[in-house]
Formats: C-alpha cells, sequence, structure tokens
C-alpha cells in the first residue's frame, strides 16, 4: 500500500523526469520518451521509472543508454527537486510493455 508522501514524491519525480527527457529528446528527433508511472520505495531510496518509447524498435537502445546516463539523470533531478527533498532517490528505468500488451490483447481477439 502506496502511502501519501509516496505518491506525490512519485508523481514529483514523473513530472520532473518527464521535462529532463522532453529536453534531451529534442536534440535528437524522432524519439519520444514518456514516463508512464514511477514507484517508489517505502524509505523513499529508490525510483522505479517505467518508459515508454516511440518508436518501439529503438526502444531498447534507447533505455540501454539511459541506463549508461543514469548518473547523470539522477544529478539533473537533484537539481529540480532539491527544494522538496533531501535526498534524491536512486533512480531504476524499466520498459513500460503494457501498450505492447493492449496491441497483442487486441489483436487476438480480432482473429
Amino acid at each position: 500500500m502506496e502511502g501519501k508522501r509516496q505518491a506525490k514524491i512519485a508523481r514529483l519525480i514523473q513530472k520532473e523526469l518527464s521535462e529532463i527527457f522532453r529536453r534531451q529528446t529534442a536534440a535528437m528527433g524522432n524519439v519520444l520518451v514518456s514516463v508512464s508511472a514511477v514507484r517508489v520505495s517505502p524509505d523513499l531510496s529508490i525510483a522505479k521509472a517505467y518508459l515508454s518509447i516511440f518508436p518501439p524498435e529503438k526502444s531498447q537502445d534507447i533505455l540501454e543508454n539511459i541506463k549508461k546516463q543514469s548518473k547523470t539523470v539522477r544529478y539533473e533531478l537533484a537539481q529540480a527537486v532539491k527544494q522538496v527533498l533531501r535526498k534524491c532517490p536512486d533512480l531504476q528505468f524499466y520498459l513500460d510493455d503494457s501498450l505492447d500488451y493492449i496491441d497483442n490483447i487486441d489483436r487476438l481477439l480480432a482473429q
């Protein structure tokens, strides 16, 4: 069960990560990275961010690149939330495949 504080911090981190990825991918062009969900551990030390990446063909490469740059992303996030959070949580990035799952279900039902 997620508490109010966890939910509030998760929303803040999701908003700030979305802005960071929007700025970084604007230079790349033809790539869209959106943060679909953020889950924060009860002790607020770890934040799991679920990313939707378009186009799906490049998703694994982009996710690996984001994981390599996680320290830089964490620093930018810490600068954005330093007025609210004393310590920025460690970031873990995962690919959100819920859209692919929904598409697969729709395709199976259509058959």
